[in-house]
């Protein structure tokens, strides 16, 4: 991540992330409530320094029923406290007592009875409280830079959690497109790891540009909010005003069969990135992922900042707090303002 451009030149400031799980919280959004009856229970869980995966697993052993039988809207982070949601199908069953649940780290929060199954993506977003230690550098230029990233957003960068260990899975989808055979679960994370490698390309060099969050001729805009996506059409006052508002994005390419839709400069920039890997966009077409598009710019919500200043610490304290839609990074905002 080191290696790709910044929106706003080099992070001004330097600072500890993760120093403890409770400097990284995350708070899930679904964007609705549970129904209130059905088959399933619908858990809001908090969870410190465990794998999503693993709650999961754990959640179905003490239900006493099979693993496919639990679902989530998303993966988050080991390393934090996170509160995400769960559903666990039990078909007739009681709920057990979820205060009753085994392990230290895991609390069932609360549970509430739901029809559906939760399916991987369905969510609104997230929001974060994160804690900067030991910050140095230049406060001023930070404040900047945060007004900065209020106002305009961030480029909307994969974040390194995509690809793995020192970015290995990259190599790895190298490897699987080469003929190597991966198990089922295994290749869908290399197939994403491939695409963000792509559009990561075509996002830093419009950062190169100055483009990545205004328009170039050809563009597909991407719907806020959705996975809607239009275009390309002649860039005209009402496109820049919702450009203005963060109503739509400029968009970039999630690979796969057929020609992207993108025409002209964007277009020719798209194609030029993709052909510097070329085994991994002919890979992703073997494997038939289906073109899609993804925001360039990410705007972070109700973006808000406080320094807490210590007599007794050396270095200030930054805690940041925002709102983030699905699939988006928040070490993506933090690399615009320090290197951590």
């Amino acid at each position: 991540m080191t290696e790709l451009p910044y929106a706003y030149g080099a992070p001004p400031l330097i600072a500890q992330l993760r120093s403890t799980p409770d400097d990284f919280q995350v708070e899930e959004i679904l964007g609705y409530d549970a129904d209130g009856e059905g088959e399933h229970a619908l858990l809001w869980v908090e969870k410190r320094g465990a794998n999503t995966d693993w709650v999961a697993k754990e959640l179905a052993r003490y239900a006493e029923i099979p693993p496919l039988n639990v679902g989530y809207a998303g993966l988050k982070d080991r390393h934090a406290v996170t509160r995400q949601s769960f559903s666990v199908q039990l078909a007739g069953k009681p709920d057990p007592d979820w205060s009753a649940f085994p392990h230290a780290e895991v609390k069932v929060l609360a549970a509430t009875r739901h029809k559906r199954k939760l399916k991987r993506g369905a969510l609104r977003g997230n929001r974060f409280v994160l804690v900067l230690r030991n910050v140095q550098g230049d406060r001023a230029a930070a404040e900047q830079v945060l007004q900065q990233i209020a106002t305009r957003g961030v480029p909307n960068y994969f974040g390194e959690q995509r690809f793995g260990r020192e970015g290995g899975n990259v190599a790895q989808a190298r490897a699987m497109f080469a003929g190597r055979r991966m198990d089922r679960d295994k290749r869908s994370f290399l197939l994403s790891a491939a695409r963000s490698h792509i559009f990561n390309g075509v996002l830093a060099a419009r950062v190169e540009r100055g483009a990545w969050d205004s328009a170039l001729d050809g563009e597909i805009w991407s719907l806020a909010g959705s996975r809607s996506w239009f275009g390309p059409e002649p860039f005209d006052d009402k496109l820049a005003e919702r450009l203005a508002s963060g109503d739509i994005h400029p968009s970039g390419p999630l690979w796969g069969q057929g020609e992207p839709p993108t025409q002209a400069e964007a277009g020719a920039l798209e194609r030029e990135i993709a052909a510097l890997d070329l085994d991994l966009a002919d890979g992703l077409v073997k494997a038939r992922m289906e073109q899609e598009r993804r925001p360039l710019r990410l705007l972070p919500q109700a973006l808000r900042w406080r320094w807490l200043d210590d007599d007794a610490l050396e270095h200030p304290v930054l805690e940041l707090a925002f709102e983030l839609p699905a699939g988006a990074y928040a070490t993506v905002v933090v690399r615009e303002l320090a290197q951590a």
